[in-house]
């Protein structure tokens, strides 16, 4: 079983012999909190698309923003979470009030290692070596380093991104606490345990022994079932019911405002959500008061994140013992009581068909799909052949915090997704116009 007072740990992660005790009236989850929001990473989510192509006319999420929604969330469900936690245990560790401050920064954080172009970001890497001229380096890598490339995942990336030690930076990346750090992990295990039907994982090859050492700090165990695997930090079903919430509620109200779903279509789906006196009160007497369609909508979606946060929160409770023992396995979202789980499903089964599918959205994945695709290729070849005059022009080009001169293969390549998977939309289509002789400076 694994247990509150280790889980809870303020301790800073490449930081260990500096820890103390002093405060000034922050505490530490709370400054990895502030870190993240001043980081140039987290600046650069206002660059990078959710699922809707960047803002004209109309504002919809990107990246930043869906970062910031969730982070309210989960702090708002975390903190139910620590209340009820304290009615049902008559001891619980000091800092258990800072639940919410670790799950409101994890939440932050857990979008930070996704490429430009939504998920087809991801895909592009990963098809690259699995189908594609990436191909070819099967055979110069070993197979859990080969399999991290076919599988590239946003998530595992994100671990990278916090907590690796790039050329010129200081000795455990963001220095985050090891709590916070715990809580992005979706999918503790290195790809090569992921389930051959879903390719998701938990940490790269490279930061495989820094996750080992978070969850030896932490009291983290194996998997009652696969012992390759870790069981998740507790706090992870928080952040991932965060972003569930806020994905899908937020994707739907979206689509709204950009008319791809009608008002009516919209309502249905959140009313779904709504006891029935609460449905009474907003047709009979808010919609009465509030004539706007766009403020209707709103206080909808308002009221829906509210009812699920309790509902999670509850869950959660619940099911405390079989998280502690890793013995949880599904995510809260799925474990919804009804009219919710199937209202929830109704929504997802409408973004897919409806949202998901849309011409603005597929427009900007199959572009995006390309234009990553094309600097994989320009990137990789530079560093695969350093020697080659054009390979020196690129390697100019890329910033000296990316390990591109290592002598091994893997790290090189490593550090070409490092640069590309930082870039924002707009940095990674000007580099694709640069690089392809589709833009030139004024001379």
């Amino acid at each position: 079983m694994m247990e509150w007072h280790k889980l809870l740990s303020p301790i800073r992660f490449g930081m260990e012999q500096y820890h103390n005790d002093s405060s000034d009236g922050r505490s530490e989850f709370q400054r990895d909190y502030d870190r993240l929001i001043f980081s140039s990473p987290f600046r650069r989510l206002q660059n990078k698309t959710q699922v809707f192509p960047l803002p004209g006319s109309v504002f919809v999420h990107n990246r930043l923003t869906h970062s910031l929604e969730v982070s309210c969330v989960g702090r708002s469900i975390a903190n139910e979470v620590a209340f009820q936690l304290h009615k049902k245990h008559a001891h619980l560790p000091k800092n258990s009030d800072e639940i919410g401050s670790i799950v409101a920064a994890a939440c932050l954080a857990h979008d930070l290692g996704n490429p430009p172009f939504g998920h087809s970001g991801e895909n592009a890497i990963a098809t690259y070596f699995s189908e594609e001229k990436g191909a070819k380096f099967k055979s110069q890598l070993p197979a859990e380093e080969w399999t991290d490339f076919i599988r590239f995942e946003g998530n595992a990336n994100a671990f990278r991104l916090l907590t690796h030690q790039f050329n010129g930076r200081r000795e455990g990346g963001f220095a985050l606490t090891y709590s916070t750090l715990a809580s992005i992990v979706k999918y503790p295990y290195e790809s090569q345990y992921a389930d051959s039907s879903k390719t998701k994982f938990g940490f790269f090859q490279t930061e495989k022994s820094s996750f080992e050492r978070i969850a030896n700090e932490l009291g983290i165990i194996r998997h009652p079932e696969f012992p390759n695997r870790y069981a998740r930090h507790p706090l992870v079903y928080l952040v991932e019911a965060a972003d569930d919430i806020c994905y899908q509620i937020m994707d739907i109200e979206d689509a709204f405002k950009l008319r791809i779903l009608t008002f009516d279509e919209t309502q249905t789906l959140l009313l779904a959500f709504l006891p029935e006196k609460r449905k009474e009160r907003a047709l009979n007497e808010i919609f009465k008061m509030v004539t706007d369609t766009n403020e209707q909508i709103a206080y909808l979606r308002s009221t829906v994140i509210g009812i699920l946060i309790k509902a999670c929160a509850t869950i959660f409770v619940e099911n405390e013992e079989d998280m502690l023992a890793g013995k949880f396995q599904k995510s809260l979202i799925h474990k919804l009581p009804e009219p919710l789980q199937s209202a929830y499903t109704n929504c997802s089964q409408v973004a897919v068909a409806k949202i998901y599918k849309s011409q603005e959205v597929l427009d900007v994945e199959l572009a995006g799909y390309r234009i990553i695709s094309e600097l994989l290729e320009t990137l990789i070849e530079a560093v695969s052949n350093p020697t080659k005059a054009y390979s020196k022009q690129i390697l100019n080009r890329i910033p000296s915090q990316y390990d591109i001169h290592s002598e091994l293969l893997y790290n090189r390549i490593q550090a070409v997704l490092d640069y590309i998977s930082g870039m924002t939309d707009v940095y990674a289509l000007d580099l694709y116009r640069k690089i392809n002789g589709m833009s030139l400076p004024e001379l």
